[in-house]
């Protein structure tokens, strides 16, 4: 992953050869994913029954690994900062927590509650909208450096940006997909909610900043920063093999019923083209830097489905249409987000004439 928080003011630092190619790597794990399940079929049984309260053993390992070492890169004194960058902050801020989750309930009711019903399994309707919300309900807070990276975005504006996040996350995520889900009608087990929160939000944050301050105390920039080299291959090692896990597990559903699949991307397509280009509008609006208003689209777009697809499984379990739509969230998100940098890089010139 880029090292945004040891990076020279204004200067994105360079990409790896892993990262530029992550869009095939996902490919390949989908591949070998969906093979292994069907090839080994009892060893995927064993790994999604391998649970402790609701929670699944081998996909919480893989979460931590992913996300841990993301979150040691954020430095939450960089809340400081956020006075900075205050038009582009509140832009993503209202995109993440007023629009996208309340945008993708609505696309998810309209799709799979209206439009796309009378194709669907009805026992799955309710898990399928569970797992969209789910998918919107958080922001990136991961691969956000990558896609800020992939654009030139201002780094201490997406420093700031995914620690106000992590912060806002950790009291209002699990609030927000309770009142979504009780919206939809859909039963909320509260105490697997506010567990998976704990799990996944609270305990990777807490963990990753005592690491970072420990780091800093012994060795300072340099430590962190060698320490950040040596684990990045680790958190995309990992979320590579939670794909191979989950395809895996979901494979023969997604070789079954491709056309389940379709119709449970064109709603996440949709939000993530939406916000992506409502921030990018709203910021050109406020005379925004094109280097902050880059990287806050595609924060304000991106979700953060690691979270996501640990949730669902929590809740729901490995075979429920929830879990599948949040896969389906994974299958879309690299591809979808190349192309939003994409557009956003070659729109470059048309924004900062409407700035100038």
């Amino acid at each position: 992953m880029s090292e945004t928080v040891i990076a020279a003011p204004g200067k994105a630092p360079p990409m790896g050869r892993f990262e530029r190619y992550l869009t095939l790597w996902v490919a390949l794990c989908i591949v070998a994913g969906i093979g292994l399940g069907r090839a080994l079929p009892s060893v995927f049984q064993a790994l999604g029954a391998a649970t402790v309260a609701h929670v699944n053993l081998p996909v919480a390992l893989l979460v931590w690994l992913m996300i841990v070492p993301m979150l040691l890169k954020i430095d939450l004194a960089a809340l400081g900062e956020v006075k900075s960058h205050w038009r582009g902050i509140a832009t993503t801020v209202g995109i993440n927590w007023l629009v996208k989750p309340f945008s993708m309930a609505l696309l998810g009711w309209l799709f799979i509650g209206v439009l796309f019903r009378p194709y669907l399994p009805a026992n799955m309707i309710d898990g399928y909208m569970a797992g969209l919300i789910l998918l919107a309900a958080a922001p990136c807070t991961a691969m956000v450096f990558v896609w800020s990276n992939l654009v030139d975005g201002e780094p201490h504006f997406t420093l700031s940006q995914v620690a106000l996040n992590d912060i806002i996350m950790v009291f209002a995520f699990a609030p927000l997909v309770a009142l979504l889900l009780g919206l939809s009608a859909i039963t909320v087990p509260w105490d697997t909610l506010i567990l998976s929160v704990v799990l996944y939000i609270v305990v990777p944050v807490v963990a990753a900043q005592l690491w970072r301050r420990s780091l800093l105390a012994r060795g300072g920039k340099p430590a962190l920063g060698r320490t950040l080299r040596t684990l990045a291959p680790l958190s995309l090692s990992a979320l590579l093999l939670t794909l191979v896990l989950l395809f895996g597990l979901q494979g023969q559903q997604i070789m079954r019923q491709p056309a389940v699949i379709a119709m449970l991307a064109v709603p996440i397509l949709i939000q993530v083209y939406f916000n992506a280009g409502l921030a990018y509008l709203v910021n050109r609006r406020l005379g925004v830097a094109w280097c902050v208003a880059g990287p806050s689209a595609l924060i304000g777009a991106s979700n953060f489905f690691e979270l996501a697809v640990a949730t669902a499984i929590a809740l729901f379990g490995f075979q429920s249409g929830a879990a599948l739509s949040t896969v389906v969230g994974v299958l879309v998100e690299v591809p979808v987000m190349l192309s939003v940098v994409q557009i956003v890089r070659g729109s470059r010139g048309w924004y900062e004439r409407g700035t100038a």
